[in-house]
């Protein structure tokens, strides 16, 4: 499935550098509704933080390998090859590669909004950094503009609410924002 949305011309692959691939391949409509198809893969071991999308839906299938999943509050629990996780709007959750070997899923996320130029400048900003995080400017940067979208629950909220202001005043004094002019707007708060 070959598609153009904006910039991309799918599929678009993006990989942190750590033991996450994604694929986005491609979007849709049905029933009024845009979803975008996703594939990944993880390597043992690896798996992204805890997290929220307050706008999204997320649902995976597994084709191979074993997830571990834990939802914010909740008991880790696991699924595994032909069975499906499904995450609501501003559900705080993290999933794992939980296996032995690579973690291989497809799914898609509805209404998609900014999740692919939100993961593909995390993605990006992890593997330039080398430590498996984004740099602090990065993660500044779009934690703030995209918080109605995304969150983070591995920032303490004093870091988000006292020390990023400081990183992002500095970041675009030296010039930093730059890099992020062509961002889209993000979608308001429902």
């Amino acid at each position: 499935m070959e598609t153009t949305t904006n910039k991309n011309v799918y599929p678009v692959t993006i990989d942190n550098g750590h033991g996450e691939r994604l694929t986005f391949l491609g979007r849709e409509l049905r029933d009024g509704i845009e979803y975008i198809q996703v594939e990944n893969e993880v390597s043992p071991g690896a798996g992204p933080p805890m997290h929220v999308h307050h706008q999204q839906y997320e649902s995976l299938h597994i084709l191979e390998g074993k997830m571990g999943i834990e939802v914010h509050g909740e008991q880790p629990y696991f699924v595994h090859k032909g069975e499906s996780a499904t995450f609501e709007p501003g559900i705080a959750h993290r999933f794992w590669n939980a296996g032995d070997s690579t973690l291989h899923c497809k799914g898609e996320i509805w209404p998609p909004h900014n999740i692919e130029y939100f993961l593909e400048e995390i993605y990006r900003s992890s593997r330039e950094h080398g430590d498996g995080r984004p740099g602090t400017f990065d993660a500044a940067y779009l934690l703030r503009k995209y918080r109605t979208e995304f969150d983070m629950l591995g920032i303490p909220a004093f870091v988000k609410k006292v020390i990023f202001p400081v990183i992002l005043l500095l970041g675009k004094i030296q010039g930093k924002g730059k890099r992020f002019r062509n961002a889209p707007e993000a979608q308001p708060a429902r």
